[in-house]
């Protein structure tokens, strides 16, 4: 290659900034240069960050590099863990102590880290009682949750009812 070099259809400037495979900073040399350099050591000359100014690029064998990539991609994968929604149905008339036995429910989810949907199910002309009445009645359970939790999703109306969700508050 001449003076530039193409990457993503866009010319770019005739230097980059190159490292070693052992992470030494060589500094600023032409493309030119780095090219010879890898050809010399046996490896490739891998173009890490081009946003940066001068581009950086990286002298070291391209299967390592992608196996690298690939181990980083999997162990970020795997640090990360599902967050699942578990869900809980109430009605209007559920009485008080049903209502503690689903939050002890709610408050185990909560600790476990889930995400907890807490449905408000209304049947025929319920569906049209005053919001207020309905919010209240919606809070109720609320109270009953031991663990400490913030809500993500307000009260909104849904198909069936009115729906809430809740998450762990982080401390």
């Amino acid at each position: 290659m001449k003076d530039r070099f193409k990457i993503n259809n866009q010319i770019r400037a005739s230097e980059v900034r190159v490292i070693l495979e052992d992470g030494q900073n060589l500094g600023v040399i032409s493309i030119a240069d780095a090219l010879a350099m890898a050809k010399e050591k046996g490896a490739d000359l891998i173009e890490i960050s081009d946003k940066a100014i001068p581009p950086i690029a990286k002298i070291m064998d391209y299967g390592k590099f992608q196996y690298l990539e690939n181990k980083k991609a999997k162990a970020t994968k795997a640090k990360t863990k599902p967050l699942e929604t578990k869900a809980i149905q109430v009605k209007i008339g559920t009485g008080d102590h049903d209502l503690e036995l689903k939050s002890q429910m709610a408050s185990k989810f909560l600790k476990a880290g889930h995400r907890i949907k807490i449905n408000l199910y209304l049947r025929g002309r319920a569906k049209y009682l005053d919001p207020a009445f309905l919010r209240g009645r919606m809070e109720r359970i609320l109270k009953f949750i031991t663990e400490e939790y913030k809500v993500v999703e307000s009260i909104k109306s849904s198909p069936n009812g009115l729906s809430l969700v809740i998450e762990r508050a982080k401390k």
